[in-house]
């Protein structure tokens, strides 16, 4: 290894010993290390010890401004007293009751309420069960067996959405996934109608459209509005379920996620991460006519045959839903929403400035709260910075030079920030001193690793 590529390593290993050895203790305990791979960090993950507002602090005792932010669950940001209260008033009431409960139908009426177009909610548990439990029931309500997924489009682990996620598109991001599954997804270039066109056209096989209608994994792909209105009138015209995946979006690009702040709603919704108050939970929402057919009836061959079955042992679990019930509740008005966005406009404008003043290669840009981040974009042939351009999606998801986000993200927590490789989230709890802080930590990081060659 070069010299300049061990400078940032080496002092990020001297500053987290305690890290480092629970790094090594987790590989003999836990599958691989980690418990979520997007947690994975070279040299070794870093280990928190506590969380509160916009910080966090790890075990080797430093402080942090944490844009992970519960992977964009924690739009309050951590530990908010009304989320708080509400778990702990539920904890003297009991955590699982193997039953029905109040709190579900408070919070079920709560979604309803933010999301005005919608007739019902189903809770599950995550947002991987969210995405499957959609796709299930677009094709019940069809009879059709095929689903549309586009490229770079993320909707969780599950088999059905393991392709067309990385390049190269075609083939799974991981084994394991049978071929007879992967014959049943149809996958499609983002925001290229033609395309998209051609792929359906003639095909009477089709159940389902699935997509982030913010963009591809959290906006990475941003996706073209234009786009998104024709495919909606066109899946309307054609008996095709529309289902937008707003597991990140929801409740954070505007109280009804990214169909209120767009004016284009789907006919199924997932939601995850926010909806929960940061504890596990999901839900699919959408019209009585689609989701009742999760309904029992007096008919046992409805009930057998026709009805769309679901389980889960902790679907709308007591303390999930007293933690989103507090959490949705705060959200009502959109005013934390416009808190967050005016916070992300200010970082991303910030990071910018610096980024142009450095002169590196290297491109911040999102929409509302959320902070994406691409390194080295001309080196690869990105064109960001033209009001007509379209970058090119594959060389959006193929991240070659992945070594330089993680030492990116290194240099980071060594001037006291906590930032995804590839895009942050931003909270209530990130305040304007915190941003500033942000902007000279990445202003120091960058110039490290310019200063060492790797920009």
């Amino acid at each position: 290894m070069k010299k300049t590529e061990t400078s940032i390593y080496e002092q990020f290993r001297r500053a987290h010993p305690r890290s480092e050895s629970l790094f090594g203790q987790a590989r003999a305990a836990i599958a691989g290390g980690l418990t979520h791979d997007i947690r994975h960090l070279h040299p070794f993950p870093i280990y928190a010890d506590r969380a509160h507002g916009s910080r966090k602090w790890d075990v080797d005792g430093h402080e942090l401004i944490d844009y992970w932010i519960g992977h964009g669950a924690l739009i309050l940001g951590h530990g908010h007293p009304a989320v708080r209260g509400a778990i702990a008033n539920q904890l003297d009431r009991g955590t699982h009751y193997g039953a029905c409960h109040e709190l579900e139908v408070q919070w079920a009426e709560q979604v309803l309420k933010l999301n005005p177009r919608v007739e019902r909610v189903r809770f599950v548990g995550s947002g991987t069960e969210a995405t499957l439990l959609a796709i299930r029931l677009a094709r019940a309500a069809t009879g059709r067996g095929k689903i549309v997924k586009f490229e770079g489009h993320f909707h969780g682990w599950h088999d059905y959405a393991a392709v067309a996620v990385r390049p190269p598109f075609d083939r799974p991001v991981s084994a394991g996934v049978p071929q007879g599954v992967l014959d049943e997804i149809l996958i499609c270039p983002p925001n290229d109608w033609d395309a998209f066109i051609t792929l359906v056209s003639g095909r009477d096989d089709i159940a389902g459209v699935i997509l982030e209608p913010e963009g591809g994994s959290c906006g990475t792909i941003p996706t073209n509005h234009d786009f998104l209105r024709r495919l909606r009138e066109f899946t309307r015209t054609q008996g095709i379920v529309l289902i937008f995946d707003e597991v990140i979006t929801g409740f954070r690009l505007a109280p009804g996620g990214a169909q209120q702040r767009y004016g284009i709603y789907a006919d199924l919704t997932t939601l995850a991460k926010i909806l929960a108050g940061g504890l596990p939970g999901g839900a699919v929402v959408g019209s009585a006519s689609l989701m009742d057919q999760l309904a029992f009836t007096d008919d046992p061959t409805w009930n057998r045959e026709k009805r769309v079955w679901h389980a889960g042992t902790f679907n709308a679990n007591p303390l999930s839903a007293a933690a989103g019930l507090a959490t949705l509740l705060l959200l009502a008005d959109g005013q934390i929403q416009i808190g967050a966005d005016r916070a992300g406009e200010i970082l991303r404008n910030g990071l910018t400035e610096v980024i142009t003043a450095l002169g590196v290669d290297v491109c911040v840009y999102g929409e509302s709260s959320i902070v994406n981040l691409f390194l080295e974009p001309h080196r690869h042939g990105l064109v960001f910075d033209r009001p007509d351009s379209q970058p090119d999606h594959h060389l959006l998801m193929d991240h070659p030079n992945q070594e330089a986000y993680h030492r990116l993200r290194c240099a980071l927590i060594l001037h006291g920030v906590d930032f995804p490789l590839f895009h942050g989230w931003i909270s209530a709890a990130h305040s304007d001193e915190d941003i500033e802080k942000t902007i000279l930590a990445f202003k120091a990081a960058l110039r490290l690793m310019r200063d060492e060659g790797a920009l």
